[in-house]
């Protein structure tokens, strides 16, 4: 049974304890699996996320020839044990000129990046769509770098959709090179790199801290690491997805007896196997509670930002942050990159905060949040997995708040609403409510597909 198209989320009374598992890292699963079909040998990857953005990853993998194998996970229900016969840079399937072999990403936009690279080692034609929203999506500076590199990239308006032919002309002095800007997405970069090994590209970066990128820094970090030659490699738990569940921890720590638990040792909702490999920005989430007087979304938080933008707007649970504390403004600055995303995430977030009777100022490529007296809404999640997610964090703690289109969290978390419905410890024990009849949702309802 699908969920319903409106729920409501009810708001936790009681202290409760959890210990959470969460699906595998997105960045890090769709990574891999360029990596292993490159690969010159059998890969299996361990904890690989099996959601939208990673089915059609697999699915598009497929389609171009590759054998890919998917096993269930005896840990976590959304995730896989994936199998992958690589084939040393060769692309076994290609389409020709007059009928191209169609790809659809969906609307994954590491999907889109990463295979549109990896099309050039083809030798033949591509054809990469998505969803409207991805058609919207930045691809230029991608595109432009793989022209300098000698491919074919025929995209009127430099987006999706876009034919892509390999292989590239011959280059001048052996070794192509190409020169990728990341200000408008990392995933440029991340992109070339994977392929670059293979294909023997040389790729420059540019952008404020470009080498710094943290994505790009992961993306260097699994090249150096990962089993070109076949073997295992095991996917850590997504940070991202995570920090819903710290940020769960926060607010149920109000309702503990003390009232007042800080230190993200102390919370009472952890997450488990949290991420130590330094590749995820968002796994220092839990250093960021109490939330101190300014994030940047540049170099502290990834899209962990958003959960924190949340918890930031109400007052109650504002109570001991580090930073401004109830009565100032947090702000979250170099939010720029949220805007190209899912949806216009820095517009959404202050338009359904505000209709929770939040104070969100926003000045360029920041929001100022001013703690406030919060109350029930429906809020509109514009088809965006993150969205929902952390509206429905806040919906633990504020009562009357209804989520639009929850199936949307399919994208990268699919059982997300059952791990806020099943009992403690390995859930929070919410009750969440259909939101056009009041009806208890149990928890096989409340997944995502």
């Amino acid at each position: 049974m699908p969920l319903p198209p409106l729920i409501e989320i009810v708001p936790l009374t009681v202290p409760v304890e959890a210990a959470i598992t969460v699906p595998g890292s997105k960045s890090i699963t769709n990574r891999a699996l360029v990596l292993a079909v490159l690969a010159d040998g059998e890969v299996t990857l361990r904890g690989a996320l099996w959601s939208e953005d990673t089915q059609v990853m697999t699915e598009a993998l497929r389609r171009m020839g590759f054998d890919l194998r998917i096993e269930p996970d005896p840990h976590e229900s959304c995730n896989r044990q994936i199998t992958v016969q690589g084939q040393n840079g060769r692309i076994p399937r290609t389409g020709t000129p007059r009928e191209p072999l169609e790809l659809f990403v969906g609307n994954a936009g590491t999907a889109a990046r990463f295979l549109a690279a990896l099309c050039c080692l083809g030798q033949g034609s591509y054809r990469l769509s998505g969803v409207p929203r991805m058609h919207e999506r930045p691809q230029a500076a991608l595109f432009r770098g793989l022209r300098e590199l000698g491919y074919v990239v025929d995209s009127p308006n430099d987006h999706l959709p876009a034919v892509i032919v390999g292989p590239a002309r011959k280059a001048e002095g052996g070794t192509r090179c190409c020169t990728i800007s990341i200000e408008e997405s990392s995933q440029f970069a991340s992109a070339l790199l994977l392929c670059s090994r293979t294909a023997d590209w040389k790729v420059n970066l540019v952008g404020e801290n470009a080498e710094e990128s943290p994505y790009v820094v992961m993306t260097q970090e699994m090249l150096e690491v990962f089993p070109h030659g076949g073997g295992v490699f095991p996917v850590e738990p997504d940070a991202s997805s995570g920090s819903y569940f710290w940020g769960a921890g926060w607010l149920a720590a109000r309702l503990a007896p003390d009232g007042n638990r800080g230190a993200q040792s102390g919370l009472p909702v952890r997450v488990r196997n949290w991420p130590s490999s330094g590749w995820q920005i968002d796994a220092d989430f839990p250093n960021f509670l109490p939330l101190p007087a300014k994030i940047s979304r540049e170099d502290q938080l990834g899209d962990g930002i958003m959960t924190a933008i949340v918890l930031a707007a109400d007052r109650q649970a504002a109570r001991g942050w580090g930073g401004a504390g109830a009565s100032g403004a947090i702000q979250f600055t170099d939010l720029g990159r949220l805007r190209v995303q899912e949806c216009e995430r820095v517009a959404a977030l202050r338009t359904e905060l505000t209709k929770c009777g939040a104070t969100v100022v926003e000045t360029g490529d920041t929001l100022a949040i001013h703690p406030s007296a919060l109350h029930g809404a429906e809020i509109e999640t514009y088809n965006d997995h993150r969205m929902a997610m952390c509206f429905a964090i806040l919906g633990l703690k504020v009562p009357g708040l209804r989520i639009q289109n929850p199936a949307c969290v399919k994208k990268t978390f699919p059982n997300f609403f059952q791990k806020l419905a099943a009992p403690p410890p390995e859930g929070l024990g919410a009750a969440i409510l259909d939101g056009h009849t009041g009806r208890r949702l149990d928890v096989k309802e409340l997944f995502a597909e």
